[in-house]
């Protein structure tokens, strides 16, 4: 169910998906907003859930863990045992950053970061160990042309 966000609210959540370490003082004047109205704003933002938290974008490469992977996973079984077997398998490895039901021919898609194709192995090993898969396969990024955690401002 989306809210009701106004043009000042949009533009609070531009400025801050592009730099969450401003302070209120910054905000208010790139929004031209007063100090007080804008920090009631982003609260009602946080408090109504929109904003769901801040955090620092990291440089994976700089981390060693320059292979992005997309794991294709196709499953026979999709009791709700297995859902939660599944579920507790997927989100409990940390190299996997997303994890989405799909429509259509694939049931999932994951997206994983490691080092390299033997770190993705492990990874796969480990997560076959813990579920069983009917079909699992892997498509690695040859290039990122675009990543971004930005949400669009447009209107509905």
């Amino acid at each position: 169910m989306a809210l009701e966000i106004d043009e000042i609210d949009r533009k609070l959540l531009t400025e801050l998906q592009r730099d969450g370490t401003l302070s209120v003082d910054q905000l208010s004047e790139r929004v031209a907003l007063s100090r007080n109205a804008c920090w009631r704003r982003v609260k009602r933002l946080e408090e109504d859930g929109v904003i769901t938290g801040r955090v620092a974008l990291v440089d994976a490469d700089k981390l060693g863990l320059g292979l992005s992977v997309f794991i294709l996973i196709r499953t026979s079984n999709h009791d709700p045992d297995w859902l939660q077997k599944f579920r507790a398998a997927v989100t409990g490895f940390p190299e996997i950053t997303g994890v989405y039901r799909m429509s259509g021919d694939l049931d999932y898609v994951l997206r994983a970061r490691v080092a390299d194709v033997k770190a993705y192995d492990r990874l796969y090993q480990r997560l076959i160990a813990k579920v069983a898969l009917s079909d699992v396969s892997a498509s690695f990024v040859m290039e990122e042309i675009k990543e971004t955690t930005v949400v669009p401002m447009v209107m509905p």
